[in-house]
């Protein structure tokens, strides 16, 4: 396989599921962390290396590295694997899974961004979602008729302070998540809920149109459940971990044991909440969103837009939303084309500033 992403949490979670089932890795692509980088490379032994940066070339102990986003796709481009795993993190993921797909290989996606931005123009039939939430709904997926998909939301770092406090919420505060630790990006997207718009799109994408929606679980042990027509309801537990989805990824015979069981009797109890408004803005944009899902690509530029300007502390927590929400309302036009995605995605860039 190609791991693209490998220094991530996904990514590393991926590469012990690949050691436990002898998959060979034919390419990393990674980052700016080249410690942990170097250390994949010495137990997993790729024939090529791809980083970010061409300054830290010279870092990377292996004969064969290249750097930069035509290095990434040239790889996928020349390889012999049939899988790619796309663990990379932004709009940046796009063009490797556009890449991945026109070479006819599969996807194995935890790139939130290739679904949202570019739904309307991937064969998700040749995409095997890596998401908790995905994986759970695809788990639960039966030959009767279904009412309505629902995935389940932590709350982010923010689910129980006090509103009013939100305007002044630091970065070092949006990193602080009750349940578990992932990168900068999607741990900001944890407290605005923007993740979970994120989520509901990729599912519009990969199962057809219908009813979506989210609630908060605050233990993050149901990641998924479908209401059928009939009247039941099953959902998906399992204790919080990628690992479980990666490894259906990676072999579709799974059937060995990969994580300890729920103990109902330790947990007690759980607890849901409804995602409001005040609380989540962004939430008010989901209904008209999942009937036009192809308008992804607006909100995903105005996101990463909107975050680079927090990160740099020229706009506050609770402006991230009001961003997205201001871009949303302007652009209005339906993308006919990857070229037109692309295009869209600059003008919101530009505008969000």
């Amino acid at each position: 396989m190609i791991l693209l992403g490998s220094t991530g949490s996904i990514g590393v979670n991926t590469l012990e599921v690949a050691k436990k089932f002898s998959i060979v890795v034919e390419a990393l692509v990674a980052g700016n962390n080249i410690e942990l980088l170097n250390k994949q490379i010495k137990e997993h032994n790729p024939k090529v290396v791809v980083i970010a940066d061409k300054a830290d070339v010279s870092k990377v102990n292996h004969s064969s590295v290249f750097y930069g986003q035509d290095a990434i796709l040239k790889v996928i481009e020349d390889s012999s694997s049939e899988l790619v795993v796309n663990a990379l993190v932004g709009f940046l993921g796009l063009h490797p899974t556009l890449t991945a797909l026109s070479c006819n290989k599969r996807v194995a996606l935890a790139n939130k961004e290739s679904l949202v931005a570019c739904g309307s123009f991937i064969d998700t039939l040749k995409i095997q979602p890596i998401d908790s939430e995905h994986f759970g709904l695809w788990y639960l997926m039966q030959e009767r008729p279904f009412e309505r998909m629902i995935i389940t939301a932590s709350g982010g770092a923010f689910r129980d302070w006090d509103i009013k406090k939100l305007r002044n919420a630091t970065l070092a505060d949006t990193q602080k998540h009750p349940n578990w630790s992932m990168g900068q990006k999607i741990t900001i997207d944890s407290a605005t809920m923007v993740n979970k718009i994120f989520e509901l799109l990729e599912a519009r994408w990969l199962f057809g149109e219908g009813k979506y929606d989210a609630i908060i679980e605050t233990k993050s042990l149901i990641h998924a459940l479908i209401d059928f027509k009939d009247g039941s309801t099953t959902a998906h537990f399992a204790n919080a971990s990628m690992q479980l989805p990666i490894a259906f990824a990676l072999n579709a015979k799974m059937d060995e044991n990969i994580l300890p069981h729920v103990d109902l009797l330790k947990v007690g109890s759980l607890e849901f909440r409804e995602i409001r408004t005040d609380r989540y803005p962004i939430w008010q944009i989901k209904d008209e969103l999942l009937k036009n899902p192809a308008r992804g690509t607006v909100i995903n530029a105005a996101n990463e837009a909107a975050i680079k300007k927090f990160i740099a502390r020229e706009i506050g927590f609770m402006d991230i939303a009001k961003n997205i929400i201001k871009a949303y309302e302007k652009f209005d036009t339906m993308p006919k084309s990857v070229d037109d995605v692309f295009a869209i995605d600059r003008e919101v860039r530009r505008y969000i500033g």
